[in-house]
């Protein structure tokens, strides 16, 4: 498994991932370690940089994430959530045909291993709250004005 690492507005991105595809990203706190981008990761960390630089909407990446049967279910459902809006867990849910499942969704939401890729961060409770968030809510909160169409500008 090859590691790269990209410093972004939200903290350092942890890319791994081989020949087979991306197979997780995380967003953390501190120092990342200092190294070269391996091969294999080379377009992730580029299509990355486009993303926190508002330049790319969608990720077209080759994706290797372990995962249950229905984990990779609720993963498929969360790549088809468009730029710039958010669902809830109930229409996750829907979307997967099983409206009884919001807590598995939820579950198998919490242990997305391609954040932002599978963008997680656009699951939001279905009273409009931000809910959980394994990088934290405000990343969560930054990921969704970063793609909000509507951007706030300054009086000043």
């Amino acid at each position: 498994m090859e590691v790269a690492y990209l410093q972004t507005p939200i903290g350092y991105a942890e890319l791994k991932g081989d020949e087979n595809g991306l197979s997780s990203v995380t967003v953390f706190d501190g120092q990342a370690p200092q190294g070269t981008v391996p091969h294999a990761l080379e377009d992730a960390v580029y299509q990355f940089k486009e993303y926190f630089d508002g330049d790319r909407k969608n990720f077209d990446l080759k994706l290797n994430p372990v995962g249950t049967a229905f984990q990779q279910k609720v993963w498929n459902a969360l790549v088809e959530i468009p730029f710039g809006k958010t669902v809830s867990y109930l229409e996750v849910s829907k979307t997967i045909g099983d409206v009884k499942a919001i807590r598995a969704v939820a579950a198998a939401n919490g242990k997305n291993p391609l954040w932002i890729v599978v963008p997680c961060h656009r699951v939001i409770g279905s009273n409009g709250d931000l809910t959980g968030y394994a990088g934290g809510l405000h990343r969560k909160k930054w990921l969704l004005e970063h793609e909000s169409p509507a951007k706030q500008t300054s009086l000043f």
